[in-house]
């Protein structure tokens, strides 16, 4: 027998929670399935040209560094360091998920600060897909919103961003840019 305060939470608790998931996952599909809008610019996105094609990386050629991983490296690095300095944040990954449709964009606040103005709800963030110059944007739904943070930041913790992708024009390597008003970071490679 046990006492009452070391009980494991009710099955039923546990099922809502399951449900719940299962809904806030199902809204961002049929968000994402939905918007051929995503795919477009926001009002204050810059028009953006199509990039012309380069050659494909040789075999012997060095894989490009995650974004966790171009903090410590060469240029990229010193770009990683000066947003840490600009901003206050650390990029810690950009990664495909919902199979494909979202791409799940996550950084920690290092000062919370510099980092106030990318949570502002009135910046509209977007990703621009460097392969094809596609703009992507952040879903919204009717019940949950935008799919961002836009609380109050904390140092040390780590935040995140859905950026729609409509058709799965993105894929694993692609190198993109992640545009928050202001803030800028260029050449992050999905995982």
């Amino acid at each position: 027998m046990t006492r009452l305060g070391h009980l494991d939470p009710p099955v039923s608790v546990l099922c809502l929670r399951v449900v719940w998931a299962s809904l806030v996952c199902l809204a961002v599909l049929v968000t994402a399935g939905r918007a051929g809008a995503l795919s477009q610019a926001p009002p204050d996105a810059p028009a953006t040209a199509a990039p012309t094609p380069t050659a494909a990386p040789t075999p012997t050629a060095a894989p490009t560094p995650t974004p966790a991983q171009a903090q410590d490296s060469g240029p990229a690095g010193d770009e990683h360091r000066s947003i840490e300095e600009q901003w206050g944040i650390e990029v810690t990954s950009l990664r495909l998920s919902a199979n494909g449709h979202m791409l799940d964009y996550r950084y920690r606040v290092l000062d919370a600060e510099k980092a106030t103005d990318l949570f502002k709800r009135q910046i509209k963030p977007y990703l621009i897909h460097q392969p094809s110059g596609k703009v992507l944007a952040v879903p919204e739904t009717a019940k949950l919103g935008p799919l961002r943070n836009s609380n109050i930041p904390q140092e040390g913790r780590i935040y995140w961003m859905f950026f729609g992708n409509a058709g799965k024009i993105v894929h694993p390597g692609d190198q993109v840019t992640v545009v928050i008003g202001d803030f800028r970071v260029e050449d992050l490679v999905v995982e």
